[in-house]
């Protein structure tokens, strides 16, 4: 495969072939056939074998320039198949020789084949609420996402919700998300029944709260960590399901609740926690208020031992030097959430500060207060954030953070982000040009990077054709005319 430099993608294909390698799984299945000349023939054992172009990120970054000099672009490739996991990405040239005549393969040719996305941090329960007038958070909590978030007790309306929820990520090109629930128990069940009917690798977790909220979303923190061990027990490693545990934020926790998580972390080393952290002046204030004994806001979350390496805090916007530098030393993740972050007015996220303290980084579309569950619509509006802090945000480091940037985040990197051998199999078919502007626009495009950057600066969800979960196609869309269908 070639390794795309950005002053040398214009190499020819046939210079391209020269520097392919194959990547092959370690399970891949070799057969030797006797022939005249005794030449023996490699066979690869697929279920699917897919054509088309593909893009990746070959390995984990430290840097942005790291993330272009490891960025791939496969122009004509082909993708090998079986058991829910790659087996190879060869060119065609190589890979046309290992297909199996009775089985053949998917021609998505003119099409561009991504690493599904990864969704950083979004409520499931705000579905039904995005796009909610005028308010910054703390008066957007209580005037639009508590009332909703109440209807979650009833079994069958959580359900209708986590299926057209799932359906709505899956339809944007997204595989794996890291997900809000309600305090209710109800909530959980319906989403992870129905992304365990999927397959997919999700982490989800009931909201824990127990002060600030109105009475019909309050709980106790023993009725909290009761409710919570018994999800864990029931969903946690059930097929590609994680569970997270999730204390909203520090003001709707008390010191006994915090404690409550910290005890379920110890009890439960391999769940995940998830919260929110610094995302409004006013909530950062808020905190100082109701925890004076600690100086910082992450401070609350560190002396509970809520911090660490499978730990996600959504935000991030107002932290200070000492906090990232926590970050860091923990091992800590944080999701970059740019559209609700400017549909709230909460501020402008300092994407350079998780380069220069070294801090893992997931990118989240955060709906409801989030406009959009379109990754390419959040990096476009991410490089936005980027421009009015004069950081260029190219088009290799958004896209990283939308797949093997966030499976590193949330420590899934091993297992999806990117099309390694080995790898899970989600992935997302893309149409570059949907639109006659985008057209246009892609027919001007002197290599993959600018297309890239079109794709996320005009793309959205009409964009994306297919998308593939453990190696099945899970989703495609439906052509009427202009009009795209799930």
């Amino acid at each position: 495969m070639q390794t795309l430099w950005p002053r040398k993608s214009n190499l020819s294909l046939a210079a391209a072939s020269c520097r392919s390698r194959i990547i092959l799984a370690p399970i891949l299945l070799i057969y030797f056939v006797n022939n005249k000349k005794e030449k023996a023939e490699l066979m690869i054992a697929y279920d699917t074998a897919i054509r088309g172009a593909f893009f990746d990120i070959a390995q984990v970054a430290d840097s942005a320039d790291d993330i272009a000099r490891h960025a791939r672009y496969l122009p004509d490739g082909l993708l090998f198949i079986a058991g829910g996991h790659i087996q190879a990405l060869l060119s065609w040239q190589e890979g046309e020789a290992y297909l199996d005549p009775h089985k053949g393969y998917i021609d998505q040719s003119g099409k561009l084949l991504l690493p599904g996305f990864i969704d950083a941090h979004v409520h499931y329960p705000q579905t039904e609420m995005i796009g909610a007038f005028g308010e910054q958070l703390l008066e957007w909590l209580t005037t639009y996402t508590f009332p909703v978030e109440s209807q979650f007790s009833d079994e069958a309306y959580a359900k209708e919700i986590a299926e057209f929820f799932l359906g709505q990520l899956l339809s944007h090109g997204t595989t794996t998300a890291l997900v809000f629930c309600t305090l209710h128990p109800e909530s959980v069940n319906a989403l992870f029944s129905e992304a365990l009917r999927l397959n997919m690798r999700l982490i989800a977790g009931k909201v824990m709260m127990d002060r600030h909220t109105p009475d019909y979303l309050t709980e106790t923190a023993e009725e909290s960590y009761h409710q919570t061990r018994a999800l864990i027990q029931r969903w946690h490693q059930q097929g590609r399901l994680g569970y997270a545990i999730t204390p909203r934020f520090a003001p709707t926790s008390t010191p006994e609740l915090l404690s409550a998580v910290r005890q379920l972390r110890q009890e439960f080393p391999d769940t995940w926690l998830q919260t929110h952290l610094s995302e409004n002046p006013n909530e950062v204030a808020w905190v100082k208020d109701l925890w004076p004994e600690h100086e910082r806001y992450l401070d609350v979350y560190h002396h509970y031992g809520l911090t660490g390496e499978r730990s996600l805090f959504a935000h991030g916007i107002h932290l200070e030097d000492r906090e990232w530098q926590c970050l860091h030393e923990t091992g800590s993740a944080v999701a970059f959430c740019p559209t609700s972050n400017l549909f709230l007015g909460s501020g402008l996220f300092r994407l350079p500060a998780c380069w220069q303290n070294r801090v893992r980084m997931g990118i989240g579309t955060d709906v409801g207060a989030g406009t959009t569950f379109s990754m390419l619509r959040t990096l476009g509006e991410a490089y936005k954030v980027g421009q009015l802090q004069s950081y260029r945000l190219r088009a290799s480091e958004a896209f990283y953070h939308a797949t093997l940037g966030g499976a590193h985040a949330l420590r899934l990197d091993e297992k999806i982000g990117n099309f390694q051998a080995g790898k899970e199999a989600d992935f997302v078919v893309i149409d570059p040009a949907v639109t006659p502007l985008q057209q246009l626009r892609v027919s001007r495009c002197k290599d993959i990077y600018e297309q890239l950057f079109v794709l996320m600066t005009l793309g959205d969800e009409r964009n994306i054709r297919e998308t593939w979960v453990n190696g099945e196609r899970v989703w495609q869309a439906a052509v009427l005319g202009n009009d795209f269908k799930l």
